[in-house]
């Protein structure tokens, strides 16, 4: 995350972000022009989405926007704003179903508290599976988190929302106060997950592994597990200064 990121997921990590309304959600039954949508018009909606999905599997030199997804749909671009905005309301609706699957493919796995004699696979495990989503999504997050370091506000909160369930659950691996944001426990968290996001970044940039020659998978393995083990060495001091009541 960028260092303004890092800095209001700290802020906000010790409570539950405010939703709002996303268009995605307004367009099920209406767009924007207000009109109420038929079957005709989810189905024109569902094939907007598609072809954005089919644009970001493609060939990653062809560059998304919204006339690229209108020429994929066959619409003007008059029909595709009747449905979304600019470029940024369409990729949030797109990453509306792929967040929802952030709880089974890894959130999910730092909810059980994880004993101290097996905390290195746990973190090993997490690591690997936040790795696997990326991968999966790579393009999409990685537009996403481009977009956000270039001050899209929008983009921003969403990697910012998408972290702070991480962070938290982070913060009660240590033993942390979830009512204390301010607290050195939810700094450690932050840089943690900050650490986590920048390893899968780098390991699933074929771009920049090209770029320095080491599209090798061996040491891709190496930065997760080296991930893993500063997650597990920040979880293990931070458990002891809770003991001992520091």
């Amino acid at each position: 995350m960028s260092a303004k990121a890092d800095m209001k997921a700290g802020q906000g990590a010790g409570k539950s972000p405010r939703s709002r309304p996303s268009t995605a959600t307004k367009t099920l039954s209406h767009n924007l022009n207000g009109q109420r949508l038929g079957r005709k018009g989810r189905d024109t909606r569902d094939r907007i989405l598609a072809a954005t999905n089919e644009l970001l599997a493609g060939p990653a030199d062809v560059e998304l926007s919204l006339s690229a997804v209108a020429r994929q749909t066959s619409l003007g671009m008059t029909s595709l704003y009747n449905y979304f905005n600019d470029l940024t309301e369409l990729l949030l609706a797109v990453l509306e179903p792929v967040m929802a699957t952030a709880e089974e493919e890894y959130v999910g796995l730092l909810r059980t508290r994880w004993d101290d004699a097996s905390l290195g696979d746990h973190t090993l495990a997490l690591v690997t599976a936040y790795h696997g989503f990326w991968v999966k999504n790579s393009r999409l997050l990685h537009l996403r988190n481009r977009m956000a370091d270039a001050q899209n506000e929008r983009m921003m909160l969403h990697r910012i929302r998408a972290a702070q369930p991480v962070m938290r659950l982070m913060v009660e691996q240590m033993d942390g106060d979830l009512t204390k944001p301010q607290s050195p426990v939810f700094s450690m968290a932050t840089a943690l997950m900050t650490g986590l996001e920048r390893i899968v970044t780098v390991t699933t940039d074929a771009t920049l592994q090209n770029t320095l020659h080491a599209p090798n998978p061996l040491g891709r393995t190496h930065l997760l597990r080296a991930e893993a083990r500063l997650l597990e060495l920040g979880i293990r001091d931070y458990r002891m200064l809770a003991a001992s009541g520091d």
